[in-house]
């Protein structure tokens, strides 16, 4: 996929987050990068410090299930689906503090969303890091759109 086509879909991924989860502007979230396989996010440290001037844990999940989800938003981008994605199951593991700008990694080849070209729900296991800081593994669940049941 060419370079200006993963740009605009970051673009739409950024906007459709920010109109639809409002938390999400506020906390500064935002997609950075996407190279087929890698998608990368960033949010506002200092919209999200705790009372130890580090990253509330609150954020770090909230930034690791979001780049979850747009990694399965863009799959489904790609592959010219659409369905509603959910969070069916999530479970982070926190290992240090997070001090500076919080990086979230999912890398993930294609996924298998055939579930959903037979109308039923696509199930995606999704692991997504903050560097060594946080480790997120969440199983998201895309459910075919009205039309297409």
């Amino acid at each position: 996929m060419n370079s200006s086509i993963l740009e605009a879909q970051l673009e739409r991924l950024n906007g459709l987050w920010h109109q639809t989860i409002p938390i999400a502007a506020q906390m500064g979230i935002h997609a950075v990068s996407f190279d087929g396989t890698t998608l990368m996010t960033r949010a506002d440290l200092n919209a999200n410090r705790n009372l130890h001037g580090t990253m509330f844990a609150g954020s770090i999940y909230s930034l690791a299930t979001l780049t979850g989800w747009g990694r399965v938003w863009l799959a489904l981008q790609e592959q010219g689906l659409s369905g509603e994605i959910v969070l069916a199951e999530g479970q982070i593991r926190y290992r240090k503090p997070i001090a500076e700008e919080p990086e979230c990694r999912c890398e993930a080849d294609r996924l298998d969303l055939n579930p959903l070209i037979r109308g039923q729900n696509a199930r995606i296991p999704l692991t997504v890091t903050l560097g060594s800081a946080a480790r997120f593994e969440g199983v998201y669940v895309v459910l075919p759109s009205q039309s297409e049941r």
